[in-house]
């Protein structure tokens, strides 16, 4: 009889464990009960759409085209490159989207590194903005640029990689070099990504549960600098709308995030061939040496490793450099006409 109700209980158990592991289905815009589709949107090969805006001049007149990921928990509406005099004055057509789950994209499951590439290629074609364009990513949509990079390098001008975020667990990175950078974050940090990268499954859970600290980013309180606390101040006063960020859920938009930049990468960035080797196009990395977020010496390993990287390192600069007075139109302008 003891022996039943311990398989009872033991049952009960794991049906529980499982029960809060899961995350809830998402709240798909424009489903039943979900919320309003408001933005214009594509729709994908597989039936899934994508939110965009589009800015600067017409495409028809763009003497430039520019497609920007956003970073983690932002979304379509990250305007720091959009609102620029530079925009105007090159003849630059940006595109700004969410990315899959995020905002107004449909979620996307099976959402990879590959994946994201050719939904941007699509976005590319149905916007049409011709054969070739540049991409542009901050933070965590870095590692996007870095997935055109390897899938869709044919249809590239050029690329930007600001702040990107690093997968600690690259194969090229020196074992000693990718734990010292890797202890450097916050304990709670080091905890979400162990759990994003070794046990996927279990980030929804990890990042709502209440018995440990779940990721200081997710919590709204990362490893800021001073130059990042100065950036925060002045921005203070900018209205900025979270709730709309993560309205279809946050498993399909910054807790996929998590597992697809830390999770088992499908490829190793330090790996890539110069896209550009007749010069037709450049590959810029910026970071800030005092980024609390993104360790600056995993940057220059990167840089070190791939000598066609035009690596900018900023002293003094944290990670929200690019929203600092007129850092953006450096970061344009460079990577458009090879201004510094």
């Amino acid at each position: 009889m003891f022996k039943r109700i311990l398989v009872v209980l033991l049952i009960g158990l794991l049906a529980w464990a499982y029960q809060v592991t899961q995350p809830p289905p998402p709240n798909v815009c424009g489903s039943p009960g979900g919320p309003p589709i408001t933005a214009t949107r594509i729709k994908l090969r597989d039936g899934r759409h994508l939110a965009y805006l589009e800015h600067g001049v017409p495409t028809e007149m763009a003497k430039y085209k520019i497609i920007f990921f956003h970073g983690f928990g932002s979304s379509r509406h990250d305007a720091s490159f959009s609102t620029l005099e530079v925009v105007e004055e090159l003849g630059v057509h940006l595109v700004t989207f969410d990315k899959p789950g995020y905002g107004e994209s449909d979620p996307d499951p099976k959402r990879t590194a590959k994946s994201i590439a050719l939904d941007i290629e699509e976005l590319a074609d149905q916007l049409g903005l011709g054969s070739k364009f540049y991409v542009l990513g901050y933070s965590m949509g870095g590692q996007a640029v870095w997935g055109c990079l390897k899938y869709i390098p044919h249809r590239l001008a050029g690329a930007a990689l600001i702040a990107p975020v690093v997968n600690y667990w690259w194969p090229a990175f020196p074992a000693n070099l990718s734990k010292e950078a890797y202890y450097q974050q916050f304990p709670e940090d080091q905890w979400a990504l162990r759990v994003a990268h070794y046990t996927p499954w279990l980030t929804y859970w990890w990042n709502t549960q209440k018995w440990f600290p779940a990721s200081s980013v997710i919590a709204g309180k990362p490893k800021w600098c001073r130059q990042d606390i100065e950036i925060i101040s002045k921005l203070a006063g900018k209205k900025t709308n979270k709730a709309h960020i993560t309205q279809q859920g946050e498993f399909e938009s910054i807790h996929r995030d998590m597992m697809v930049g830390f999770g088992s990468s499908e490829f190793d960035p330090m790996d890539l061939k110069n896209p550009f080797p007749d010069n037709e196009g450049s590959v810029h990395l910026w970071q800030g040496d005092e980024d609390g977020l993104v360790p600056v010496t995993l940057q220059r390993y990167i840089a070190g490793k791939l000598s066609w990287i035009h690596y900018h390192e900023l002293p003094g600069a944290g990670h929200l450099f690019p929203y600092a007075g007129g850092m953006s139109e450096v970061i344009i302008k460079t990577l458009l006409v090879g201004e510094k």
